[in-house]
């Protein structure tokens, strides 16, 4: 006995060391893994977090009652008092093209707001007004540090002259950095100060619930005809491959097919949450069965067998015994099918949720884009500011996904049951 002991101490050493090298090459590729996703995600945020920082630009601007007629204070040149407010705030400033950069410290939206404050008040006609007005992007950008200020003057976007005029500016305090509130409460826009994610956001929240909609009870239904009552025969077995094959087709050809279909055959409005949903609800569909197909397998074959030997029917045995008991499953699978379908571009660039749209859409059939679209024109537009606002709302793509996949584990866990 003691010799066959000490024989087999060796190859235990090995295999145990064999083991722990095992374990530790596990938890160092764990390691990895979280690394290369925390340096992703952070690298995203800290780019991102620059977009929700806006520059504000204060003028004292002098709504001189020539201009601003009391009858008609909607139709004033606003526009004008702007540009007088710079040129009084820097009376220097005399050539055209100078004029010009003078123009460009802040937004062309200066003047809608201008006209919003003059609307809304217009006791203010005749007065001077010292408001706060969105910088330009270029403007914004030097502030957060992302322009240079040294080396070459023709290299750079800003000229000795006008950081001349921002430093002046900066002395009397009339430069700040706000939180940026209205990359959650406005559209798209094309100047990148101005652009938010709130229409976006409204859009895929639309999109989604549409294919949800749809996906989830024909998706179940399908599952439990097919597990459940279907019969074993060619037919059968034919749709259970197509189902599977389904699920690895491309998401680009879904979206051909709401093309084909959807648009061209049955007229649907185009670039709409309700054709952006029936198109991801063609492809979560087989996901959804898949998934529901499993939970249906997993519920134990005692309880159809108990429910059948009390007199029940198939259908009651399914539906009041078999479904609730893999609803958890079911659900998962779902949320899981929506978070992938929140994610896809490809379908929606091809019925036209790619266009250019300002307005907050409020319904399913008005024009709207999605979130994946709408980072998508972002990160091809030209403008350094818009590459913040590329990252800020892939941030805001992320955390709605991650609620996503927490409603799915809190329903889970609220109606999973042991058996």
């Amino acid at each position: 006995m003691t010799n066959s002991f000490t024989d087999i101490t060796p190859s235990l050493r090995r295999r145990h060391a064999r083991e722990t090298r095992f374990k530790w090459m596990g938890k160092i590729a764990i390691i990895i893994a979280v690394s290369f996703l925390l340096v992703m995600v952070g690298s995203i945020a800290w780019l991102g977090s620059g977009a929700l920082k806006q520059t504000r630009v204060q003028l004292n601007v002098h709504l001189d009652a020539a201009q601003i007629d009391a009858a008609a204070v909607a139709d004033a040149n606003y526009g004008k008092l702007i540009k007088t407010a710079l040129l009084d705030r820097f009376p220097e400033v005399t050539k055209r093209r100078d004029k010009k950069s003078l123009y460009g410290l802040v937004s062309y939206d200066a003047a809608y707001a201008l006209h919003d404050r003059v609307v809304a008040e217009p006791g203010l006609i005749g007065q001077d007004l010292r408001m706060w007005f969105v910088a330009s992007d270029d403007l914004d950008m030097l502030i957060k540090g992302n322009l240079e200020t040294t080396g070459d003057e023709n290299r750079r976007r800003f000229s000795d002259k006008q950081l001349g005029w921002i430093n002046s500016l900066k002395e009397e305090g009339a430069i700040k950095s706000v939180f940026n509130v209205a990359f959650f409460t406005t559209g798209d826009s094309r100047e990148p100060e101005l652009a938010g994610v709130l229409g976006a956001f409204v859009g895929t929240a639309f999109t989604l619930l549409v294919c949800f909609c749809l996906s989830f009870p024909i998706g179940i239904m399908a599952a439990i005809y097919l597990e459940e009552f279907a019969k074993k025969n060619r037919w059968n077995d034919l749709i259970e491959v197509n189902i599977n094959n389904l699920a690895a087709v491309p998401s680009i050809v879904f979206g051909l097919l709401g093309l084909a279909v959807f648009l061209n055959v049955f007229g649907l409005p185009r670039s709409s949450p309700l054709v952006g949903g029936m198109v991801l609800a063609l492809m979560t569909l087989p996901t959804i069965i898949i998934a529901a197909r499993a939970a249906l397998r997993a519920v134990p074959p005692s309880i159809r067998e108990a429910a059948l030997g009390i007199g029940a029917t198939q259908i009651q045995t399914v539906f009041h015994h078999v479904a609730p008991l893999a609803l958890p499953g079911m659900l998962t699978g779902a949320i899981v099918g929506m978070a992938r379908a929140l994610g896809e571009t490809a379908p929606l660039l091809m019925i036209g949720m790619v266009a250019f749209i300002v307005d907050i859409p409020g319904s399913v059939v008005q024009p709207a884009t999605a979130l994946p679209v709408q980072i998508f024109l972002w990160a091809d537009s030209p403008e350094r500011a818009f590459l913040e606002k590329t990252s800020a709302a892939i941030i805001v793509l992320i955390v709605f996904l991650i609620l996503m996949n927490l409603v799915a584990i809190l329903l889970r866990n609220k109606y999973s049951q042991r058996f």
